[in-house]
């Protein structure tokens, strides 16, 4: 077999540092080793893992094939060493972990403060990004496990229900729908139900698509209400609160999103006709993914886990 895990690392290395210049840097190499290792991979397999771009070389299908199954042998790799060099395999190894916006501002700071509390911290890597990027990060086995918000369907992922999350529909204190139009006092209707009707002539403020927040708002109204009016598509839940705040339309978010600008004032909550809006958040892993005791372990702490 000519194939080496030497040639494998350094593949890696190029694809998270986008040249060979600065994946020498994290292989200890000159550039143009690196360089000459990644041609004699390219040459032994046949084919261009990346298209060169100036300096920069950017991955294409087929280096986009090679990734998942090149991380999978070097992580491999790396436990094999572990196991047999007489360290703690349990504590060795550091957790690379993916979430999507709301779990990982929001909830996963206080789940990994409660994990460290039970075990030595290894200092988790966090990428947070929209529920479809997380999932690709799992998959392609840059992340060992993902918190995500909305419907997951790739197939080489495992699923699993984790937390219940609570939606609610929220606007600025000075909102028209929250005006009585009959009355000469512009007197608020906090007390009155928001019809059906009403929301769905109302002007929402959306996720992107691919966002779980997007598809589990659409999931939840769009059987009540058929039709959401777009008044403008924010890649942010953040963006989306304070643009509520700000009046330009109603947003459907998870209560812990907002609870700070409900306390002030800045929005307010609609009482309306739909029933109670809940989410499920997930948990996501790599099928076939082998699991060091560690991960395990956290992954064990991830289901027991409740909020407080």
């Amino acid at each position: 077999m000519r194939l080496s895990l030497r040639q494998l690392q350094i593949f890696l290395a190029v694809c998270d540092q986008g040249s060979t210049a600065a994946a020498a840097n994290v292989v200890a190499l000159s550039q143009s080793a690196t360089s000459a290792a990644l041609n004699e991979l390219e040459h032994l397999l046949s084919t261009q893992l990346f298209d060169r771009v100036g300096k920069r070389l950017i991955l294409n299908d087929n280096g986009r094939l090679l990734l998942p199954q090149a991380r999978q042998l070097i992580d491999d790799a790396v436990n094999i060493e572990r196991q047999f060099s007489g360290e703690n395999v349990s504590l060795a190894i550091q957790l690379r972990l993916a979430a999507s916006t709301t779990i990982g501002i929001y909830h996963l700071p206080q789940l990994l403060a409660g994990f460290s509390e039970l075990t030595v911290q290894a200092n988790p890597r966090v990428f947070i990004a929209n529920t479809s990027e997380v999932a690709t990060a799992v998959a392609n086995f840059t992340a060992d496990l993902g918190f995500i918000e909305g419907p997951c369907q790739q197939p080489e992922l495992i699923v699993e229900p984790w937390i219940k999350d609570e939606l609610i529909i929220v606007c600025a204190p000075s909102h028209a729908v929250r005006l009585n139009k009959n009355a000469t006092t512009n007197r608020t209707q906090d007390s009155e139900q928001l019809s059906l009707s009403t929301l769905s002539t109302s002007a929402w403020l959306m996720r992107e698509a691919g966002s779980g927040t997007r598809a589990a708002v659409e999931h939840a109204l769009l059987p009540h209400l058929h039709n959401l009016n777009c008044a403008a598509e924010l890649s942010n839940s953040e963006a989306i609160k304070h643009a509520a705040a700000a009046g330009l339309g109603l947003a459907c978010l998870s209560r812990v999103l907002v609870t700070d600008m409900l306390a002030l004032g800045s929005l307010v909550e609609l009482h309306t006709a739909l029933p109670p809006l809940q989410r499920h958040f997930y948990l996501i892993y790599r099928k076939h993914k082998i699991m060091s005791s560690r991960l395990a372990h956290f992954m064990q702490f991830c289901r027991d886990w409740h909020l407080s």
